[in-house]
This record gives C-alpha cells, structure tokens and sequence, in this order.
C-alpha cells in the first residue's frame, strides 16, 4: 500500500520550493523503492512553515516543515514514511496553537483534501449544500441566507441575502452569477488560497446563487497575477462538469448553470464591482454611475449577483448546516466567521479564520507572535492600501464592522498589514495619494484631481514647507474626495491619510496637541 504524504500546490508553498520538495520526495522514494502518493493539496495558512509536507500514517498525518529539498534524504532517513522523528516535524498540524484555537468553515478543507479530486470534495462534506438548494425554491434559499446574517466579504460587507433577493426579484429572461477574484489589496490571499486549496467550494457557492437567483451563466473574474489559481479552478471546473455538477442538468435536477473563468485586466479599479463587468464586457475599467445596481442591471445589462470568493465559499455551509449553525458564530451584525490574514512585519504570518469579534491584539500577539523584527507594532492598516492605519491604542478594537466604522477604520477583506515603530507614517500616507493617482479610473475630478494634488500637498509637509497650513489643506482635500468621489477608490483614500494625520502627527512634523484639536 502506498504512503500518501501532502505537498502544497500553494503559489506560496511553491515559490519557496514547494515543487523542488515534491521532485526530491518522489525521487527518494523510488530510489528506496517506498511505493508513495504525492497529492498536491492547499496551504494550511501557517506561511512560516511553508514548504509544510504532511505524511498520513496509521496514528494519523505528520507535518514537517519548513521542508527544502535537501532535507529530503534525511527526512526519510528518519522515518518520514511513518512519522519519525526530526527537527523539523511539527506533528499534528491541527494541534498546533496557531490553527486548534481557530473556527474553520470556508477553509474547512484547504490543505486537507486534493483541490481538484470531486470524491475528495464530496467525502468532506462537499456538495451537500448544493443538494439541499436543489430541494428547495429559490426564495427559501434565499431566505436562509439572509437569515446567516452573511455580509459580503469584500469592502462594502453589503447584506448578502438582500442582494440576492434584489435579483430574484427582477424580472430577466437572463441572469447572471459573477464572482469577483481580482483580488488585488495589499496584504489579502484568503481569496487566492481557496481557489487553489478547495476550488469547488467556490463552484458550489456560484451554483447554488444561480438556484436561488434564476441565473443559469457563472463567470469567475480572476486577477492576472494569479495563474496558479487559474489552473487549479480550470481543473476543478472541468472535474466538476464531468461528473454533472455544472451542465445542463446539475446532479440529474434538470437545472442548468454554466461556469466560466476570465482573466482580468490587471488594474486596481477593477476590483470595483462595476468596473469589473465593464471589463467582462471586453470594455475599459470605468466605474459606472449608480443606480442601477448590478443586482437590477449588471452584466450587459442584465440582473446579476456579483459577490467575492469569500462570500461564495461560506454559502455551502450555510445550505448544509443551516442559516442558524453559521449566524451562532460572530457579534452584533457581523455573523459568521472571517479568513483573516497576518502580513507585513509579523513573525508568524499566514491565514487565522476567526468568527468575528477577536481583537486586533490576539491576532497581532496570539496567532501572529508579536513583529518579526522583535521591536513594538505601532500600527496595522487593515482592508488594504486604503484602509485606516489603526494605533496600538485600539488594539482590543473587536473584528466587528460597525466597531471598526465607528473610529474611522473598515474590516474590508480581512488583510492586516503590521509595521514596526520604525515605520514613516507620513510617507507610508503618501502612499496612499500616490496609489490613487495611479490607479485612478479617471472618470471623476475628486478622484483624478485630488489625488495628484494630493501627493504634491504632502511632499510640502514632508519637506517641511507651512507643515500646519498644507495639513489643514491636506484635511480639506480628504474631505472633498470622500463625499464627491465616484467609488471608493477616490472615497477611501482619505482613510489612510486621515488616521495617520490624526494618530501619528510627530510623523508630520507636526505637533500632537494642536492636531488633537483639530481632529
């Protein structure tokens, strides 16, 4: 009988080595004539163990890592077929403090299962939501989604159940299912890791919004920069249409939903809902004017539920275990769980899925061991390059959206990038400006005009010219650019600006008290 061992097919498992591991295991292993399985699985989230190789053996799988290829011949000198002992062997990966305190429904099978293998996905729970909406009418469906309490998991966090409803509810001889895979803040993967470690979860999630909606076309709007998610999702595409998951009768119900992937254009805006089905129409990134939303005219005009890879991925769960099961997770009205990811300079980076309510500090301490550079965390932006940078004085700040809203700062998609207190705030703001301006669509003069008047108002600050005059010009700017831009590209970008302005004004040059004041 062969030894099955795990090897991650994770781009980030793969650009430490993770492919040269599985090479140098499959070598080792017919040189000692060990009969082996390699599956190439999905990260477990746990990056500073990655390449992390996992072993099943007759007391259950043995993790080892960070595993190079030149550890290999030692490895399996130590036993590695059965789970020896070696320095590197971490044991039970789910044992592990990182990931056992951890509340794990999207990613409930990445990392355990092989991504692309259907039997695999159903032999762990998969596709019983999908059979339990093909039970039920589209409206009950849609029910038990705004009974979860699930928001989408993107910037806005819009009620989910809302905007399926609004789809259902218009009339439409076609509709459409699109998600939005252009994932493209700073310090985000959540997205990127499901479509390489549980694929079909976002196939069934699609699927059964079209049930619920009455859309029978699916398009997975993935980011450029993403090829080995594009290959996972293209073999789970096609697995999945192959055993009569996707086609023109889902599971024998007589129901139709087609799938497909378009790549995206590589620009930032079209993260931007409206942006991107301009650019699945074959046309530039512009943002549109709302209304209409998508939900009433979206893709070529028609009815369209447009959600994230997230959003998708927590539906199944929903259908299997019911709206109850997943809204007894979270707080207030934040329900369910959330991927977060621990980036930037943190000594234990990787993915932590928490239900809502876990602190800033138990995630920067707890799960993310305190900064990699060993010196005091002065700040975190969380939800991308245009989320507010939070001080070490709101730390205990709940994952809750409203909590977050409520001083200036958003959720987004769960990214949380850690700088030390030898960072720059100032110029880390500037960034912000300079990020706008060139990825602005250009559509409107606050967004387009703003932000390049933007960077050149904080290059006087930072060099010192009329600091408190260019601030309180600088704090005008802001304010014009949140209530006239178009989308929240332009209305965002004061965010960064603002918290760094009001949190960190000795960045500035600027003194404390007076901008206290001012704030």
């Amino acid at each position: 009988m062969s030894v099955r061992i795990f090897v991650p097919r994770d781009a980030s498992a793969r650009s430490l080595g993770a492919d040269r591991v599985a090479a140098a295991i499959q070598a080792e292993a017919r040189a000692r004539a060990i009969d082996v399985e390699i599956v190439r699985n999905g990260s477990r989230g746990l990056m500073w163990l990655e390449p992390l190789v996992e072993v099943v053996t007759s007391a259950g799988r043995v993790a080892y890592g960070p595993v190079t290829a030149a550890d290999v011949p030692a490895l399996f000198d130590a036993g590695l077929p059965a789970g020896g002992p070696h320095p590197l062997r971490v044991g039970d990966i789910e044992d592990h403090p990182y990931f056992a305190k951890q509340e794990r429904l999207c990613f409930a099978r990445v990392g355990i299962t092989d991504p692309v293998s259907v039997a695999d996905y159903e032999a762990h729970g998969g596709l019983r939501g999908l059979r339990r909406a093909l039970e039920m009418g589209s409206a009950d469906i849609v029910a038990a989604i705004a009974g979860s309490g699930l928001r989408g998991r993107g910037g806005a966090a819009f009620p989910t159940g809302i905007k399926w409803k609004t789809v259902l509810d218009t009339p439409s001889t076609q509709k459409y299912v699109v998600c939005n895979a252009d994932e493209g803040d700073s310090g985000t993967f959540s997205d990127r890791m499901i479509m390489e470690g549980d694929p079909l979860v976002l196939v069934e999630g699609m699927l059964i919004a079209g049930l619920a909606t009455g859309a029978t076309q699916g398009y997975i709007y993935l980011r450029s920069e993403y090829p080995d998610a594009e290959r996972a999702l293209l073999e789970a595409i096609a697995a999945a249409r192959k055993h009569g998951i996707l086609g023109d009768d889902v599971l024998g119900s007589g129901r139709r939903f087609e799938l497909e992937v378009r790549r995206g254009a590589g620009a930032y805006i079209c993260g931007e809902e409206t942006s991107l089905l301009e650019s699945l129409e074959g046309k530039r990134g512009v943002v549109r004017f709302k209304p209409p939303v998508p939900a009433v005219s979206g893709l070529f005009g028609r009815p369209t539920v447009l959600n994230n890879v997230i959003t998708f991925a927590s539906v199944p769960i929903i259908l299997d275990r019911g709206a109850d099961f997943y809204r007894d997770y979270g707080m207030g009205r934040s329900r369910g769980t959330l991927p977060i990811q621990l980036t930037g300079n943190i000594r234990h980076g990787g993915l932590v899925e928490k239900a809502f309510g876990v602190t800033l500090r138990e995630l920067l301490h707890d799960y993310g061991g305190g900064s990699a550079s060993g010196r005091p965390i002065k700040a975190v932006q969380v939800g991308g390059p245009l989320g507010a940078y939070v001080p070490e004085s709101q730390f205990d700040l709940p994952f809750d959206y409203e909590a977050f809203a409520a001083v200036g700062a958003m959720v987004g998609h769960g990214g949380i990038v850690v700088f030390d207190d030898t960072a720059n705030m100032a110029r880390l703001a500037r960034y912000a400006m300079e990020f706008c301006a060139i990825e602005s669509c250009g559509k409107c003069t606050p967004c387009r005009i703003g932000s390049t008047r933007g960077v050149e108002v904080m290059d006087r600050i930072i060099a010192g010219t009329d600091r408190a005059g260019q601030a309180d010009l600088l704090r005008e700017l802001c304010d014009t650019m949140l209530h006239g831009s178009l989308c929240a590209l332009g209305g965002m970008t004061p965010f960064p600006v603002q918290s760094a302005l009001k949190h960190f004004p000795e960045d500035f040059g600027l003194p404390r008290s007076a901008l206290a004041a001012a704030a």
